[in-house]
């Protein structure tokens, strides 16, 4: 494991029986209340696609904001919020996505991206991968490519990568 990796694992809170029994929550909190090892994990991935012809980053609601934000900005592009249904002002689409009960959707607006534009999803987690194949649907349907999912924490036993097959899928650290 790298250096950045042995110190997220260490930062990261285990929460346990979070948001219900048997879960075991990890808490990104204290990764952003170390200013030094946040500037370090949205380095990891700009330092990755600094030469990438990034466009924009395309963070999900809400924790994707907290590192896609400062990734677009170290990146030089754009930053497109996917948020969920009734919070974006103006036009948009939106894709709907199964969870464990029942469903969500997440929406862009309808001038976020432009055909041919390239984008990195980012997100603080991936569980089972349906947040962040609805949003590469997003990006896709308005013309853009999707370059990358970006993660910090990946949960590998919950099989979230195999949704994103065909994607390239760039995670910290993985549990």
């Amino acid at each position: 494991m790298n250096d950045l990796a042995d110190r997220l694992e260490r930062t990261i809170r285990d929460v346990p029986d979070f948001p219900q029994p048997g879960v075991v929550f990890k808490d990104i909190t204290p990764v952003l209340a170390d200013p030094e090892l946040m500037e370090d994990v949205v380095q990891a991935f700009a330092v990755r696609f600094r030469d990438a012809g990034v466009d924009a980053v395309v963070g999900m609601e809400s924790r994707g904001f907290l590192f896609g934000a400062p990734l677009a900005l170290a990146l030089r592009c754009a930053f497109v919020p996917a948020r969920k249904p009734g919070k974006l002002p103006w036009k948009t689409i939106g894709h709907e996505y199964a969870l464990e009960y029942g469903t969500n959707r997440l929406e862009l607006h309808v001038d976020a991206l432009r055909p041919g534009q390239r984008a990195l999803v980012v997100d603080d987690l991936l569980a089972t991968g349906g947040t962040a194949r609805a949003t590469c649907a997003l990006v896709r349907e308005l013309g853009a490519e999707v370059l990358a999912c970006c993660f910090v924490v990946e949960l590998g036993f919950l099989g979230g990568r195999k949704l994103l097959e065909g994607t390239l899928v760039e995670s910290l650290i993985r549990y």
